[in-house]
């Protein structure tokens, strides 16, 4: 899932860009005139000494292209990690018998980008912090201005790289033509068997497009990636690290951490989406709970719930509406030139919602002004975010039909999702419940991907002592704020905290969470979470 996508923009889309920061490539001279940094097991500062561990091998270097330009790259130490593309699958990963081993490989290599952001601090803590990004099939480098607006590198160098098919990897397996229909698929009836056949179509051009690269698409999962990560902490020299994930990047970090535990000192996941229960019944669950979040604090607030009283049923009673009689609109958005057709349908009020928990604040108005027969609030945010020059050819589609087709789809039927479905909506009609949100026509998709299942390990719930933050958001539609505690129980030294009132990555868009996660990382086991006291709920738009 994907960090922060609202409807007025999804930063999680990548488009061709210039090479950002190329003047990095005087980041190996001139480095003693730079503060103390944390070093690496060599005495250098880390990212600064190019050096091959097994079949792995980092080479510091340039700082790699980004779609919209991050100045901070300037002063990040960057360089490259070439590792296998497919590692061999009859080891595990410490030697022994197993399906998940990362080493041996047919020769082809792949390249994944890597910028290290220095600590604020003269005096740096030692063990780094390595960011997963979400998606799954964004760019971690892209998030590097969210790592530091939260203030990650107060105390410690914060390390990215961009996981493997993602924009600054090479190859880059981003898939412009999905991103393009989905912008088109606004004005089609969403759960239509047209409309699916079309979304299939757009994912076999995907298809095509990875395989013309010369990808292995069954290369492209947590199993993998995890090793990478692994091999990257083992090339630069870094004993012990912290781990920080995001949206996909939780369920990434729980896979690591089970995977390769060693040389993790603490890991933070931001927005959780447990391996053991990814997949569309999950995603149900989660629009669920983060809705219930959102209406419970209108109600709970005089001059909503008197405003707009019976907002949970209105918005129910408009998706069953809406999924019957769909309501088609045109709407002008300022990034394309002519005018674009909406047609809200229930299944798209669900994504709507689902993305404007972001935007709580006007949430009860647009519900109200649609009820009374005007969807265009509604109907431009949802063009806003699809048609967006951000939206566009960034997120890595071979990463993301990798993950969902190996682990989730082959371990959840459609039959598991319908009843997820039915469970959080027994109101909504059967013709939506196939099609959860976020993942609308997912059996079929990854049909068309054809990639074998993972190991049914994958789906193992991690059991570990290393301390764990797990930060939920009680808005978060996206990832279920139940999940923090779903993890918690089998992480014996984890702290489960909810953040009232933020929606989906609390990191994102909460100082009180930023609070939380750099204090965590200073004391793993005993993190400052008296800022939640004193949080208070958002002044929902009153209309006249």
């Amino acid at each position: 899932m994907s960090p922060r996508p609202t409807p007025r923009r999804r930063p999680v889309r990548r488009i061709p860009a210039a090479l950002a920061g190329a003047t990095a490539g005087a980041l190996v001279v001139g480095l003693a005139a730079m503060p103390a940094r944390a070093e690496s097991d060599t005495g250098a500062p880390i990212g600064t000494v190019a050096r091959t561990v097994g079949d792995a091998h980092f080479e510091p270097g340039p700082c790699p292209r980004t779609a919209d330009p991050i100045p901070d790259l300037e002063r990040a130490r960057c360089g490259t990690l070439t590792v296998p593309e497919k590692r061999s699958q009859t080891k595990g990963p410490k030697g022994s018998k197993g399906p998940e081993g990362p080493r041996g490989h047919d020769g082809r290599e792949i390249t994944l980008a890597v910028a290290i952001m220095p600590a604020e601090s003269s005096s740096p803590a030692p063990d780094p912090i390595v960011w997963l990004a979400g998606g799954p099939g964004d760019d971690a480098v892209s998030e590097i201005p969210m790592a530091l607006a939260g203030n990650l590198n107060r105390d410690r160098d914060v390390i990215f790289m961009s996981q493997r098919g993602t924009y600054s990897a090479d190859p880059e397996l981003t898939c412009p033509n999905i991103d393009e229909f989905n912008a088109r698929a606004l004005g089609l009836v969403s759960n239509a068997p047209s409309t699916g056949r079309l979304h299939v179509e757009a994912t076999r051009a995907c298809r095509d497009r990875v395989e013309s690269q010369g990808a292995d698409r069954s290369a492209y999962n947590d199993i993998e990636s995890s090793a990478d990560y692994d091999a990257l902490r083992e090339t630069l020299g870094v004993k012990k690290w912290n781990v920080f994930g995001i949206s996909y990047g939780t369920q990434l970090a729980l896979n690591y951490m089970r995977l390769h535990p060693k040389g993790i000192r603490s890991v933070g996941i931001d927005g959780i989406l447990p391996p053991s229960l990814a997949g569309g019944a999950v995603t149900w669950k989660a629009a669920r709970e983060g809705f219930d979040g959102l209406f419970k604090a209108c109600e709970e607030q005089p001059a909503c719930n008197t405003r707009y009283p019976d907002l949970k049923d209105t918005f129910l009673r408009l998706v069953s509406e809406l999924e019957a009689d769909p309501i088609t609109t045109t709407v002008t958005v300022p990034v394309h030139p002519e005018p674009v057709q909406v047609v809200l349908d229930g299944a798209n009020l669900v994504t709507w919602l689902t993305y404007a928990s972001h935007l709580a604040a006007g949430v009860p108005r647009s519900i109200d002004e649609l009820s009374h027969g005007n969807p265009q609030r509604i109907a431009e945010q949802l063009a806003g975010g699809k048609y967006s020059p951000q939206a566009i050819g960034r997120v890595a589609h071979g990463l993301v039909y990798g993950i969902f087709c190996s682990q989730w789809t082959p371990y959840e039927s459609r039959a598991d999702i319908i009843r997820g479905g039915r469970r959080a909506f027994p109101s909504f009609p059967r013709s939506m419940l196939a099609n959860a949100p976020q993942l609308a026509w997912l059996h079929d998709d990854c049909r068309a991907w054809d990639v074998p299942p993972a190991p049914p390990s994958i789906r193992d719930v991690t059991r570990s002592d290393i301390p764990t933050l797990a930060l939920s958001g009680g808005f978060d539609a996206q990832t279920a704020p139940s999940n923090g505690a779903y993890v918690a129980r089998t992480l014996s030294r984890s702290t489960a905290v909810t953040v009232p009132y933020v929606a989906h990555v609390v990191f994102a868009d909460s100082q009180c969470a930023q609070t939380i996660t750099t204090s965590f990382f200073d004391r793993p086991t005993a993190p400052d979470t008296s800022c939640l006291a004193g949080l208070q709920p958002p002044q929902f738009e009153i209309a006249p």
